[in-house]
């Protein structure tokens, strides 16, 4: 005779009382945790390709320059635009730009600001150096160009 009993009716049941508690910190989690995209990029922006990239280390550092033409081109005309955050501005406007990013930053970090131009590849370069020359003006040194990573 054996010593334990097999009982023949048994249901167990999975106890669901906390499955709304859980899904709810699960809910809230992902909502706190998600990142949205801060800026509407209204310029067009196909990237140049390059062979070599590397990463940023802290992203909290970086402000973007968007120069592209615009999507809207019966509102803003077909010449390249500089965008920044939601607003095109003209060249002579960086150095107010950069320092109102400066600003955001704590006294340590505003030295180590890192300025990352997304330039279309269709844009023309004079844009491109008036934006570097004003940068320079505004004592951002520190200035990345996005691209894609080429697929060989």
């Amino acid at each position: 005779m054996s010593k334990f009993k097999k009982s023949s009716n048994t249901s167990q049941e999975i106890p669901t009382a906390a499955l709304p508690d859980i899904i709810f910190m699960l809910l809230f989690f992902f909502m706190v945790t998600t990142v949205l995209r801060e800026t509407s990029i209204m310029v067009e922006q196909k990237l140049p390709k390059s062979t070599q990239l590397s990463k940023l280390e802290r992203k909290s550092l970086v402000s973007y320059i968007y120069i592209g033409k615009p999507k809207q081109v019966d509102v803003y005309g077909e010449q390249p635009k500089i965008q920044v955050n939601d607003v095109f501005i003209e060249p002579s406007d960086i150095v107010r730009f950069v320092n109102q990013e400066k600003d955001k930053l704590s006294e340590v970090e505003r030295d180590q600001i890192t300025m990352s131009m997304k330039v279309d590849i269709d844009a023309k370069m004079g844009i491109v150096s008036d934006v570097q020359q004003e940068l320079r003006e505004a004592n951002a040194r520190k200035v990345l160009y996005s691209s894609l990573k080429r697929l060989d």
